[in-house]
């Protein structure tokens, strides 16, 4: 079974049910469709990309901000046998013209909101491109493009193209998110995204009645494939456009969600939200609300301790993935070991995983050493980039480049990511351990720690810290407070300001080094002298 008979069975079988719910909040807009309107809508976008001449194994690009026809052109896209190419939306245009170019696309859907962006590199990509297909208001069409309602006008909306596919063929090419340098092309199967089905309902127990509230970026797995699990039983999916921790509270009442998967960003400010008085959870209903897990980076022990005061009765989970492994789940800490903060758990549904060290070998005690999975998930390749790969995939075994350890229980628990890593005089220091540390912190919104060249020690740990609204804070209490730590994990520059992350919710540590770090050198010997 493909995910595209998944969404016929739900047509059949829920053909009047709401399947997708858009909440635009800053509008007060609220649109929604049906499963059989859902199925009805990729079968027209997938007749209109054939009708153009898009076939089994051309590469369809889809460059949109979360929208109510997202998911239909995506599952369109997957009916014709073409590969789908999701952008991230924040990508400039030298990267849409590298990600465009990689895929050698022969079709674009785009929003207006990158109107700009595209036409300051169509010139480059008229060469392979052949159909512009915009999503936004007509009256907005540039002229170089078709409308998205004219296209799909004439097309059936019954009948999918006549197109032999089976679990094994390419299906979507994910770029990374590119926070480390320039985004690879992650090749996925349609047996990669059944996988993403099976797991994600394994893990949770969706059933028809739970509503699932999305507000990450469809573009990247970790949004689709936690949703794909109510998706497997035909349970209902809200949209939100907008991460205001209000909204989100607003929303998880007015549209009974019950399962919500939040990036640690917004699980943060929803509990400042709530300190400060600006969210009263009494003027809410959330008793339906059973599950909230978290994922995409490490999760600090300190943020679900504080969660667990104000929703005690909730179910907790954090999933472990990449894109690479068709998104979250290959680890899994599963909500029957809740009472566990901190690991991310055992391997997944249908997983294998372990710690190796340098040279392949297992280390089955506590000693810190990469995290490498294997399973029915793991990416065919980088497409186009056969030395990354073969640097990845070795035996099947994808290499995470995240650093991890067991505990005495056999739970693993993220350290690190390996080029994250801080060598202090010898000292090999996890800048997670320490950003866990200060998290614990009443006034620290949030933090990032990086290593500082240093002449001596080869790197110092800095930290850039971002306290919440309304409070003061000065170096010396940074000092004190750390006086907790090993003297060596100990922040030896401290800067105040803006952490900034990515719209997966991971730090963003190459702009942070660039800012504070490959400048600063001269600046830095003067301090430490």
């Amino acid at each position: 079974m493909l995910i595209t008979d998944i969404l016929a069975q739900n047509s059949n079988a829920f053909p009047k049910d709401v399947a997708l719910v858009e909440r635009i909040p800053a509008t007060g807009q609220r649109h929604e469709i049906t499963w059989k309107t859902f199925h009805s809508l990729s079968i027209k976008t997938a007749n209109a990309l054939n009708l153009k001449g898009i076939k089994k194994g051309d590469k369809v690009v889809q460059l949109m901000s979360n929208a109510l026809d997202w998911l239909p052109i995506y599952f369109g896209i997957l009916h014709t046998g073409a590969w789908a190419v999701p952008l991230n939306f924040r990508f400039e245009a030298d990267k849409i013209r590298l990600c465009t170019k990689t895929a050698e696309a022969k079709a674009f859907i785009f929003g207006p909101e990158f109107i700009q962006r595209i036409e300051e590199i169509k010139a480059e990509l008229d060469e392979f491109v052949e159909l512009w297909i915009y999503t936004g208001p007509e009256v907005g069409c540039p002229d170089w493009a078709m409308p998205f309602r004219h296209f799909i006008a004439e097309a059936d909306g019954t009948t999918p193209p006549d197109v032999p596919l089976s679990l094994e063929d390419e299906a979507a090419l994910y770029f990374t998110s590119g926070t480390t340098g320039i985004p690879k092309a992650v090749l996925l199967t349609h047996d990669s995204l059944m996988h993403a089905c099976r797991v994600e309902n394994e893990h949770h127990g969706q059933t028809k009645d739970d509503i699932f509230l999305c507000i990450p970026p469809l573009y990247h797995t970790g949004a689709k494939m936690h949703w794909m699990g109510s998706f497997m039983v035909g349970g209902k999916c809200v949209l939100l456009n907008g991460v205001k921790p209000e909204w989100i509270i607003e929303t998880v009442s007015e549209e009974s969600c019950t399962i919500v998967w939040l990036l640690v960003p917004w699980a943060h400010d929803i509990l400042i939200a709530i300190e400060d008085g600006k969210i009263n959870l009494d003027d809410h209903k959330l008793d339906q609300w059973r599950l909230m897990h978290a994922g995409a980076q490490p999760v600090p022990p300190s943020l679900i301790e504080n969660w667990q005061r104000y929703f005690p009765g909730q179910a907790y989970d954090t999933n472990y993935g990449l894109t690479e492994s068709s998104g979250p789940g290959c680890v899994h800490l599963g909500v029957e070991n809740a009472d566990r903060i901190g690991p991310i758990g055992l391997p997944g549904y249908g997983w294998e995983a372990k710690i190796v060290d340098k040279q392949g070998n297992h280390l089955p005690g506590n000693e810190t050493g990469e995290l490498i999975v294997k399973g029915p998930g793991v990416m065919k390749e980088y497409y186009k980039n056969p030395e990354a790969t073969a640097k990845t995939l070795k035996d099947g075994w994808l290499h995470t480049g995240d650093m991890a350890r067991y505990d005495m229980d056999g739970f693993i628990w993220l350290v690190d990511r390996k080029k994250d890593m801080i060598i202090y005089g010898g000292e090999n220091i996890f800048p997670v351990e320490i950003e866990n540390f200060f998290l614990k912190h009443e006034k620290i919104k949030d933090i990032a720690v990086i290593g500082v060249p240093d002449d001596r020690l080869g790197e110092i740990p800095a930290g850039i810290i971002s306290i919440k609204p309304n409070v003061m804070m000065c170096e010396q209490d940074i000092l004190d407070f750390q006086q907790a730590l090993p003297r060596y994990k100990q922040l030896k520059k401290i800067f105040f300001g803006d952490v900034p992350r990515n719209p997966t919710g991971k730090i963003e540590k190459p702009k942070l080094r660039r800012i504070y770090a490959e400048d600063k050198r001269k600046n830095l010997e003067k301090l430490l002298k």
